[in-house]
């Protein structure tokens, strides 16, 4: 849990060999290019402007249900003719299948007519065919004079043929006519068929093209890799015969870089981070711990000086989600999903990192729940071995309040004790020892007010902890120097001005009150569906039994997915916001690596 400590790195050599030298570093990759050029290459733009169609061409492919064989061999493939081929098979496809649907649709229209075929005017003497749809009860308001004929009848209409030379007018029948066009039903029925045969051939055409998929891949990341190489040229400064590229490198790669430069005949200068430089920020965690550095890189890359929260967030997200579920048959659930989708996650280097937090997650949430004693709802069985092991009752309102707000408490004292080594030596880092004062004198002078505590040494702790934190948040909220008398003043006025942040504190240690309110809110759910099952099963003779069932799927089923997001919703946001607000204070930006993609 750290991040890795960077140097500047300089390169110089000769400007003729600069694309050979680009490439040999874009396989180290190791470097972290720093711009000395204003005129820059995007790289997002040229990617984007180089592969849209090669990206959309190969997402619609990894889309096939069916997939061939992978082929290897470059002499045949042609990666512009491909994704051509690709592109027009989904738009063709996108057309036969809406003339599909609509031919359906037609058929369906149709079909209570019958299967005919309209006459010419000529052949009935200039009368024409009106076709309506009634309903039955409709039916006593069409006019007498009409000559007419019910060709098919359902539950609720009637299918009606008006023979007249004009369209009858509007008060003569109760409805408007119907259109049913000039194709006859089996006429329509073997447009169905032409329609479905050439849709499975163009399905064929598209199973054929996803042999390539592997190949496009490699160009897409190839690709990418040339783009790279351009914006790295991009980056380099020029001279009539030299060039000079400047990188960030882990100060472990030092001696590749030096290598590299020796073996390349370069110019090599190696230099310590400056005061008015700005690094990238490189996290490095064990691969138990980063799940973390991926939420962490998900919210906000914290700045190169500051401290790396992924070890904080990764076991605090996974204790605050399993007070918010408090329910270990959920989380048994939750670990039954995790397991069928275990080897799925660990295809990418991502998911193997955050299953890895997935299953501490649910570990804590199983714990948590056999300590409050919730399984879907159902409290263990007196005097079983689970009912034993249940030491806290969700539904004692206080001591979950009590409970929720030390840990608050604890969180924000921990955000300040961080920052406070952080800053450990400028003056301001006492101003954070000052929080922790004040918020551990509030939390023992509630107790106290609550009458959890009642021994004298418990009120004296809390007012001395009170009255110690705001003396140094007044003196030592700044880091102003003092050159002359009124400077003291000044100082004072910061201390002031930071004090006032004592209803911030307070308000973002009562926001930890969620994770009981959400827990009960859980639990409370899932008791009720077990409650209307049990009533519905007591009630009901003869489909008791399936209604109690599909109350149960159906309640605790919407149960899991509210508790699903809130505990990733309210897990993440104590962590973003209210610890945040008091360790994290700076944002940096991602190192990215100069690197070949294509060859990963």
């Amino acid at each position: 849990m750290a991040i890795v400590a960077l140097k500047k790195l300089t390169l110089c050599g000769l400007k003729t060999e600069k694309i050979e030298v680009l490439k040999k570093l874009q396989v180290l990759g190791c470097t972290h290019l720093i711009p000395l050029n204003k005129q820059l290459i995007s790289t997002e733009v040229s990617t984007k402007k180089l592969t849209d169609d090669t990206v959309h061409a190969l997402k619609y492919l990894m889309q096939c249900s069916k997939k061939r064989h992978q082929m290897t061999d470059r002499e045949q493939f042609d990666l512009n003719k491909i994704v051509l081929q690709s592109l027009q098979i989904q738009n063709d496809l996108r057309k036969l299948t809406d003339q599909r649907d609509f031919v359906v649709n037609r058929i369906k229209e149709v079909t209570p007519w019958g299967d005919f075929k309209l006459a010419t005017e000529e052949d009935l003497g200039g009368v024409n065919l009106w076709f309506y749809i009634i309903p039955k009860h409709s039916m006593k308001l069409l006019k007498d004079d009409l000559i007419y004929q019910v060709v098919h009848s359902d539950n609720t209409h009637c299918f009606v043929v008006v023979l007249a030379e004009q369209e009858p007018p509007i008060n003569s029948v109760p409805v408007p006519r119907t259109h049913t066009g000039k194709l006859s039903l089996s006429e329509l029925k073997k447009e169905l068929q032409v329609l479905e045969l050439t849709l499975e051939d163009k399905q064929a055409e598209r199973q054929s093209l996803t042999r390539w998929i592997t190949l496009i891949a490699q160009s897409l990341a190839d690709n990418e890799d040339a783009v790279a190489l351009k914006v790295a040229d991009s980056l380099c400064f020029d001279d009539q015969t030299l060039f000079i590229i400047q990188t960030w490198i882990p100060k472990q790669k030092i001696s590749d870089l030096e290598t590299f430069a020796m073996a390349n005949g370069l110019v090599l200068m190696i230099e310590s981070i400056q005061p008015l430089d700005s690094p990238p920020t490189l996290l490095d965690n064990s691969d138990f711990l980063a799940g973390g550095e991926e939420v962490v890189k998900f919210y906000q890359t914290p700045a190169y000086n500051g401290w790396d929260p992924s070890a904080v967030l990764f076991f605090s997200f996974a204790f605050f989600f399993a007070l918010i579920l408090s329910d270990a048959g959920y989380a048994l659930f939750f670990g039954l999903l995790l397991s069928v989708k275990w080897q799925s996650f660990g295809q990418t280097i991502q998911g193997q990192r955050l299953r890895m937090l997935a299953l501490v997650t649910i570990v804590f949430s199983i714990i948590w729940g056999v300590l409050t004693g919730g399984y879907f709802g159902f409290s263990p069985p007196k005097g079983s071995l689970v009912e034993s092991l249940k030491i806290l009752d969700i539904n004692d309102f206080d001591s979950m309040m009590r409970l929720s707000i030390a840990v608050g408490s604890v969180h924000i004292i921990l955000a300040n004790l961080i920052k406070a080594y952080q800053m450990r030596t400028q003056s301001s880092a006492l101003s954070s020892l000052g929080w922790v004062f004040l918020v551990v004198g509030g939390f023992t002078l509630w107790l106290v007010k609550s009458n959890m505590l009642t021994d004298q040494i418990f009120i004296q702790l809390a007012y001395s902890g009170l009255i110690v934190g705001a003396v140094a948040v007044l003196f030592f909220a700044s880091d102003r120097l003092i050159k002359q008398p009124i400077d003291l003043v000044w100082k004072f006025v910061d201390g002031l001005k930071d004090i006032t942040k004592i209803t911030k504190i307070f308000g973002d240690i009562l926001s930890y009150m969620r994770l009981f309110a959400l827990g009960l809110a859980s639990a409370s759910l899932a008791l009720t569906f077990n409650q209307l099952a049990e009533q519905v099963y007591a009630s009901e003779s003869g489909l008791g039994l399936l209604f109690s069932l599909l109350i149960l799927i159906f309640g605790h089923t919407l149960n899991l997915m509210l508790c699903l997001m809130s505990g990733v919703v309210h897990g993440l946001r104590l962590n973003f916001i209210e610890f945040y607000n008091w360790s994290v204070s700076d944002e940096g930006y991602a190192f990215k690596a100069f690197s070949k993609k294509g060859e990963h």
